[in-house]
């Protein structure tokens, strides 16, 4: 048991289901959110149920019968864990929904798990050279869901202001998300979570990282910025991904893909000027990934 563990200091000030444990001392001040929120230019209130929803009276949903699953198909197996992670022979993936706040099927509904928040014991943690950093304190099976890239949603504007705005040394939160599902049909999602947001925020940049980041839309139509275990990942290691958006462990993973004309690209970087990575994979860039799209 770690220090924090015995203090019993939850981040989330019990918003989520599980503690996040935390040193007070690593990190400035911030409002903690599981859920994104509607910020400066999203004309879309992330709480409100904009997502057709199911009327199955079963606890859990079948593919044969649910409706939400007939069209967008299964994402999860009976124990929530991502379906195909281990896919390799495509670079695109499916769209993922969950069923919602109007489906009429149980709470346990196996087509429930991102909006379940966090269900993992982790620690935002002093790294020795990277400033705050999230581990987990129990196994992590691969395809699991962690935790949830949560914060404002704002506009593609607000980004580029806020991204203007800052200091060289500051850290920038802003992660861009672009979909691509058919010829010019491109949706972007922008989320901040530098003033609200939740423990995703910790999460620190690695060349070779262990988890997957993949859009998962629930109640609204915005997509929820869903991290997944991409590999098995052991007990008190540190989580990371990749602020570019790819996923190319050893081994590399994929996403299923039924629809072959929708890829994602994600992207975040910290600052307009190019920082040193210090992540220690072998394979290391040597800086962290630096996207300039939103200045453009």
């Amino acid at each position: 048991m770690s220090a924090f563990e015995k203090h019993g200091a939850d981040l989330s000030h019990g918003l989520e289901d599980v503690p996040v444990l935390f040193e007070a001392s690593t990190f400035s001040k911030f409002q903690y959110s599981p859920d994104n929120v509607q910020g400066p230019g999203c004309n879309v209130d992330p709480s409100e149920v904009t997502v057709p929803g199911c009327s199955c009276l079963s606890h859990s949903c079948f593919t044969e019968s649910c409706s939400c699953l007939q069209v967008h198909g299964q994402a999860y197996g009976s124990k929530g864990k991502l379906l195909d992670l281990n896919r390799t022979d495509s670079k695109y993936s499916s769209p993922v929904f969950e069923c919602n706040a109007i489906c009429t099927c149980s709470d346990t509904c196996s087509n429930r798990v991102v909006q379940r928040g966090v269900q993992l014991r982790l620690e935002v943690y002093s790294t020795k050279n990277r400033g705050s950093g999230v581990r987990t304190l129990e196994q992590i099976p691969c395809g699991t869901f962690v935790c949830e890239y949560a914060g404002e949603v704002i506009s593609f504007e607000e980004a580029r202001r806020r991204q203007l705005a800052q200091k060289p040394e500051e850290n920038n939160y802003i992660i861009a998300v672009r979909e691509h599902a058919g010829t010019g049909c491109i949706t972007e999602t922008f989320v901040d979570p530098a003033q609200v947001g939740n423990v995703g925020r910790f999460l620190n940049h690695s060349c070779l990282p262990n988890l997957s980041m993949l859009p998962v839309r629930v109640h609204s139509v915005i997509p929820r910025l869903a991290l997944f275990a991409g590999r098995d990942i052991s007990a008190h290691e540190e989580l990371t991904f990749d602020y570019s958006g790819k996923y190319n462990p050893q081994h590399p993973v994929e996403l299923l893909s039924t629809q072959r004309d929708y890829t994602v690209q994600a992207s975040r970087t910290d600052g307009l000027q190019r920082k040193a990575c210090l992540c220690g994979a072998n394979n290391c860039t040597q800086f962290l990934p630096l996207d300039l799209s939103i200045l453009s």
